[in-house]
């Protein structure tokens, strides 16, 4: 039997697969742990116990069954908000608020309300009215919002924070021709062009044109000549745009009639999937009709998409055509016009840095991964971040100097267990060193399949801290009394929507993380003189609650009739909550001793010693650490503790010998390394 001292200086790896559990060839395994529940990875190698959840309003009364969606607007540098939309099926509203600095605006518009109601108009599919398919770009003060079932509509700010408008772009929008049931004929007579190029008038010896020709083609001698016609004059006379110029200017009478050119988007076809702007023109990306087909604008006329003459600055469309299916599932604007879709990645080359127009288009196919279908894309530094077809995989897109073209790295390989059937995406760019890019995935509730039913991360947030200049990707999850159903970032406040389930009835919260926070769907007060009773609570009525005064943690209350209790007159604030687990476990102890692997020998952790910043309660295998005399009631709250604390007395035997780092109250806690020491037995 020996003793052997080890230290594990960094966590920066996070929480890895359980079928990695095996690797400890790999060097991940040793600074990396088998569970991180409710944890933030710190770029300098610890761990924190993750931000609580400030409650913020109510959205239940939108109807339990409505699809909710966070929407980022960010109006300037100073300046930015958090659309909150939900769909009312019944009326096809949607209805936003906007939130500022995680507060509610009221008084939208003069109204009196805290809200803005906007009708899509008539639905492409009623039953579809799912608002988590919504898709989203802005330029300056508008926002461009696109779904498969509706007209797409803009939301622009006004001249104070509380004046918005929700416009369809119906009576705006140009939208493009597409043949979707082309046809041929060949009418009696002769048709003569006024010139041979450029726009002409073409003039019939017979009555062969209709208003209905508007935007069909003539074409003339087998492809000598093809015009389309943009105006109806009378049956005899057209005018058209010349796309292949004539051979002549004399009457003829072999030529055809091409008809069936409609609208690419309506109630009937369905509309774009995807939107973004790139270099001066909005583009739009697949729709039911056409899912494998981009569309751009018309150079700094963004709603304008119909075909012109084919000048550079003119509107764009090319289709996806490959030997896989190819459905845009997303866009956006980097390095270059980035194209997702279900079979591959694609992007749109331009050489010299030369701009984009209708004669040099052409869109390459990258990596053949493929993207979940409604899940938008996430910017990164120098990257791009998706969900993999199959739900199974986050990737980042990168253009590799080396291959010339771009690569689809695998970032959660190491952790791919704590994706179940994504839903949304969002990304929280670091502001300072002592953080790392969060990247957070919210998980679907779908239990059926082996990740979902054995590893139970089904409505969870799988929360990546990725640090770029350090190689590190370090993942863990966020666990609440309920689900996350969406999550939005507004440049740092990250939005949550919950949905809980409170006296037997489900119900959707608004809620935000705030460092300030170690309780969900909690509310602060300010001492209230004389008072032990605070309001305010309704939302968790019936739920036990854990009460945190001046740093003191009170009893637990059950919230009655939106009140909760302090067990004595606060001083400074008063929080009550609900409380979540705080769980990291370390991997199986392997020691890499030179007489080889200790995995199959029986093992005790005899020592801990973990190295503490500013922590208030820490528990290592159930049992509390003394990190400082706390304070008795009414006397001052729990300190903070900062240095070594040494653990030891700890009992059993076990092949794995892992330590679990927990708390048994809701206060703050950061730990840096672990040092402990590992008996190995035979």
């Amino acid at each position: 039997m020996s003793r052997v001292q080890q230290y594990q200086a960094s966590f920066s790896i996070g929480e890895i697969d359980p079928l990695l559990k095996g690797r400890i060839d790999l060097q991940q395994y040793y600074t990396s742990v088998e569970t991180a529940k409710n944890v933030l990875f710190e770029p300098q190698g610890g761990f924190s116990r993750r931000p609580g959840l400030k409650f913020l309003l109510d959205l239940t009364s939108d109807g339990a069954n409505n699809s909710h969606h966070l929407v980022p607007f960010e109006f300037s540098s100073e300046t930015s908000f958090m659309v909150v939309m939900s769909a009312f099926n019944s009326t096809s509203t949607i209805r936003m608020r906007f939130y500022k600095n995680g507060t509610l605006l009221t008084n939208i518009n003069g109204s009196g309300n805290a809200y803005l109601d906007y009708s899509v108009g008539t639905l492409y599919s009623v039953s579809n009215f799912d608002l988590a398919r919504l898709n989203f770009t802005q330029s300056a003060d508008t926002l461009i919002c696109v779904h498969p079932n509706f007209v797409p509509f803009k939301l622009v700010r006004g001249a104070t924070d509380t004046t918005w408008t929700a416009t369809s772009l119906s009576s705006s929008l140009t939208v493009p021709k597409h043949a979707f049931s082309l046809s041929t004929s060949s009418p009696s007579g002769t048709i003569t062009p006024s010139g041979v190029d450029g726009t002409v008038t073409i003039t019939a010896s017979a009555s062969i044109f209709s208003s209905s020709n508007v935007d069909q083609f003539l074409e003339i001698d087998n492809g000598f000549g093809r015009a389309r016609i943009t105006r109806f004059n009378s049956a005899t006379e057209v005018e058209a745009m010349v796309e292949i110029p004539f051979f002549d200017t004399d009457a003829t009478s072999n030529f055809i009639l091409e008809t069936g050119y409609e609208d690419a988007w309506s109630n009937t076809r369905g509309w774009p999937f995807t939107a973004t702007f790139h270099e001066g023109r909005l583009y739009f990306g697949g729709s039911d009709s056409l899912p494998s087909t981009l569309f751009g604008s018309k150079v700094a006329d963004f709603f304008n998409f119909k075909a012109a003459e084919g000048l550079d600055d003119d509107a764009i469309k090319i289709t996806l055509s490959t030997d896989s299916v190819n459905t845009i599932t997303g866009l956006r604007s980097g390095r270059d016009l980035q194209i997702f879709t279900t079979g591959a990645e694609f992007f749109i080359p331009q050489g010299d840095l030369d701009p984009i127009t209708p004669a040099n288009i052409v869109a390459k196919s990258s990596t053949k991964r493929g993207a979940k279908p409604f899940i938008r894309p996430q910017a990164a530094e120098g990257g791009t971040l998706f969900i993999q077809r199959s739900g199974k995989a986050v990737r980042e897109l990168l253009f590799s100097d080396v291959e010339l073209s771009y690569v689809a790295n695998n970032i959660s390989l190491l952790a791919s267990h704590l994706l179940i059937d994504p839903k949304k995406l969002a990304l929280r760019s670091a502001t300072d060193t002592t953080e790392g890019d969060l990247f957070l995935v919210v998980n679907g509730t779908d239990t059926t399949g082996y990740r979902a039913s054995s590893l139970t991360h089904t409505g969870e947030i799988a929360a990546f801290m990725l640090n770029k200049g350090q190689n590190i990707v370090a993942p863990s999850h966020f666990v609440t009394d309920g689900d996350f159903v969406d999550v939005g970032v507004d440049i740092d406040d990250i939005y949550v929507i919950v949905k809980r389930t409170i006296g037997g009835s489900a119900k959707y919260y608004l809620e935000i993380f705030d460092d300030d926070f170690t309780t969900d769907s909690a509310v602060q007060h300010s001492p209230s003189f004389g008072s032990t009773t605070y309001s305010g609570h309704s939302h968790i009525d019936g739920k036990t609650a854990k009460v945190i005064r001046d740093d003191i943690v009170d009893a637990d209350v059950t919230v009655s009739s939106g009140n909760i209790t302090t067990a004595a007159v606060p001083l400074s604030y008063v929080e009550a909550g609900l409380d979540y687990t705080v769980e990291v476990k370390t991997n199986p102890v392997e020691l890499r001793l030179p007489s080889g692997s200790v995995a199959s020998q029986q093992k005790r952790i005899v020592e801990v010693t973990p190295n503490l910043f500013l922590t208030q309660n820490l528990t290592i295998n159930g049992n509390t650490t003394p990190l400082q005399q706390t304070g008795a009631s009414g006397s001052g709250g729990v300190p903070n503790f900062t240095g070594k604390k040494k653990v030891s007395g700890l009992l059993g035997y076990s092949r794995d010998a892992q330590i679990t780092i927990s708390q048994n109250q809701p206060v703050f806690m950061t730990v840096l390394s672990l040092d402990y020491k590992v008996s190995v037995g035979q």
